[in-house]
């Protein structure tokens, strides 16, 4: 058959999205941007930012809506149908590492913000990002990266056509090697091995897939350094106090998806199975507990995840544009969790602070019914219900013991329709996240030996949002929306610690302000525009901000493509103020920065594409911390800002050859 090439603006959401905080992301959208490392790729979702504050191998830090969102709290990640997000870690609940993703079998990102709807669970309440694989490559692609700092990748991937038993089948492979030493005094040395081999039939609607994924990778970190250093000119903007940080990492797993679409029905079922395994070492304080050794600590972290999604929907077709779809689903997970926080010295243990056997299982069973009542107006009303059970043996006998909790999460959702080209939306709805597990069973700090409170397993949040959307202007798709979310308390298992921590309820309100713009075929302009008010609740007016949430963010994305030799793109990235105590006494600065990228076809099927990052070559932060720490040398703690630098500007280039 004689191929088409459709090419039109983003895909248009309208009458189908049931909020103004909910879109995607197509591949060939993704592929134009430049991002400095994988999980960068997550900042296509309007409002969202993602850094990094130990330099390469560590799981990024993310922002939305007024959340310091550390590794990944409130912000539910799936990469091909499995969570990235793991409970219970030894350095922080939601750990969300994205090391393993390969940006160019990225076939869409799905993003959803609030608690609005009843299929997305833990995790989500701030937002829930998706990432979907590809089943078949075009194209095959092999290409080689080489740049400033040390930084080389080389990737193979390509998908080749099987018969089996008269089916026809896909068999999609890729293996990835990359290497990163970053602008530090002391290189990071990240050395990454990624593979993945997936095999599928049919299509994303009525078929099956079966995958297989490997990650790999050890490096040297520079955590955070003290501000007051860097002024006196103890240490450069580069340069690192313990010599001995870093980790490595894995990540193995076996996934599969089954999809089937009738004219009144459609199923879906999905597995996975997941063994990931972290050893990290840090070094936050430096000599404040332990003016001889030093504060090193240790979190090595070693689970298998497993679990089962499935749903079915009943559509109902009815006249003059009305109709409705009933889905009813359930979702189950059990994690087996080996971790740990030690007292290490260059990597060597010196003590041990606590070590426990984690079994948390959950099961969760949802129902939204979609009802069109008109060709104008049509509502979505979810209800979730959560299950959870914890078992937590401690080497501290008093520490260990069972716990559980259930949750029901109702939701609701209204848009109407009252031009062709326009939709406004009004969402509410309940949602939560979990606590870490050694948290529901703890009786004794087990670092100071004090009586420690146990936390509530899950801690609820609710929201509720206003949004617009509208193409009125031929290829320009324009969203706003104002929110609310409230937490009846954000408690938090302190990993780096050892203990727990109850924090105040918190309320949020925002503004979210998104355009794309495709004014010429071969030009796309991307404008997100953010801002948020994060406030403890129950709290006097001069201790209630909430340290690290962010205020404000921005993003402005020009790519333009005519078919023709070249292209280019460029990304400014505006990175808002934090407080950075409850008392707002202490600020972080903002940032601005600028990325590049220029492609060049040398032939039909040869492409150099060059990238520069931070091409201004800006002195900012990518993440502030203000705490009290001691230097080699202090008599006494010091409260000090902590810092992260951005990278410095470094150039890369790409040779790719498509076959």
């Amino acid at each position: 058959m004689q191929r088409v090439l459709v090419d039109g603006a983003r895909s248009n959401p309208l009458g189908v999205a049931d909020a103004a905080s909910m879109g995607s992301i197509s591949g060939q959208e993704l592929a134009t941007r430049t991002v400095y490392r994988a999980g960068e790729m997550l900042e296509a979702t309007p409002g969202l930012i993602v850094s990094q504050h130990s330099g390469e191998g560590k799981a990024n830090q993310f922002y939305l809506r007024g959340f310091n969102l550390d590794h990944g709290t409130d912000l539910r990640t799936t990469v091909d149908d499995m969570p990235v997000n793991q409970r219970s870690h030894s350095h922080g609940q939601g750990w969300t590492d994205l090391n393993f993703l390969i940006p160019e079998l990225a076939a869409r990102l799905d993003y959803k913000k609030g608690p609005y709807s009843a299929q997305e669970g833990d995790f989500a309440s701030a937002g829930a990002v998706s990432v979907v694989y590809a089943n078949r490559l075009l194209q095959g692609v092999a290409s080689v990266t080489g740049g400033q700092n040390g930084y080389a990748r080389t990737l193979l991937a390509n998908s080749v056509e099987l018969e089996r038993a008269g089916h026809q089948g896909s068999l999609l492979y890729a293996l990835e090697l990359q290497h990163n030493d970053g602008p530090y005094t002391r290189p990071d040395d990240y050395q990454k091995l990624n593979a993945v081999l997936r095999y599928s039939e049919g299509y994303a609607n009525n078929g099956f897939h079966l995958g297989l994924m490997a990650y790999h990778a050890g490096w040297n970190a520079i955590d955070q350094i003290p501000q007051r250093a860097v002024q006196s000119g103890t240490l450069g903007r580069y340069d690192g106090i313990d010599q001995s940080d870093g980790g490595s990492a894995h990540r193995y797993s076996l996934s599969g998806g089954w999809r089937r679409t009738q004219d009144d029905s459609a199923s879906s079922v999905s597995a996975y199975l997941i063994a990931n395994q972290l050893a990290l070492f840090s070094n936050f304080t430096y000599f404040l507990d332990d003016p001889l050794h030093g504060d090193q600590f240790a979190q090595p972290d070693k689970r298998v995840t497993s679990g089962l999604q499935a749903s079915h929907s009943w559509h109902q077709h009815g006249q003059d544009g009305s109709g409705s779809t009933t889905t009813l689903g359930v979702q189950l997970q059990n994690d087996t969790i080996y971790n740990a926080l030690l007292r290490t010295q260059a990597r060597q243990t010196l003590a041990v602070t606590r070590q426990d056997h984690i079994v948390e299982g959950s099961a969760a069973l949802y129902l939204e019914q979609l009802t069109r009542w008109s060709e104008s107006l049509r509502t979505t009303a979810g209800a979730r219900m959560d299950f959870y059970r914890y078992d937590v043996r401690s080497d501290l006998a008093i520490n260990s013991g069972k716990a559980s909790d259930h949750l029901l999460s109702p939701s609701f959702n209204l848009v109407y329709s009252p031009w062709q080209h326009s939709e406004f939306y009004a969402n509410i709805g309940t949602g939560f996240h979990s606590n870490d597990a050694r948290g529901t069973t703890i009786r004794v700090d087990p670092a100071s030996g004090a009586q420690a409170d146990r936390v509530t397993p899950l801690a609820r949040s609710r929201g509720m949002e206003l949004g617009a959307r509208s193409n009125w202007l031929p290829g320009l798709q324009s969203v706003v929306s104002l929110y609310r979310l409230d937490f009846d308390s954000e408690l938090t298992f302190i990993g780096d610690a050892g203990n727990t921590e109850a924090g105040n309820p918190s309320r949020r309100y925002g503004i979210e302000f998104s355009n794309y713009y495709k004014p010429l075929r071969w030009l796309s302009i991307d404008l997100d525009l953010a801002y948020a008010q994060a406030r403890w609740r129950d709290t006097p007016p001069q201790a209630n901000h909430i340290a690290g949430a962010i205020e404000g963010t921005g993003q402005l994305a020009i790519n333009a493509d005519n078919g023709g030799p070249y292209s280019a793109g460029l990304k400014l990235r505006y990175f808002g103020p934090r407080p950075l105590n409850d008392e707002n006494t202490v600020r972080s600065a903002s940032s601005l920065t600028l990325n590049a990228r220029l492609g060049w076809k040398l032939g039909k099927q040869l492409q150099l594409e060059l990238e520069a990052f931070n091409l201004a070559n800006r002195r900012a932060s990518a993440i502030d911390y203000y705490y009290a720490s001691r230097l080699l040398g202090e008599a006494q703690a010091v409260s000090d800002v902590h810092f992260h630098p951005i990278e410095s500007r470094s150039l890369r280039a790409t040779l790719t050859r498509r076959f």
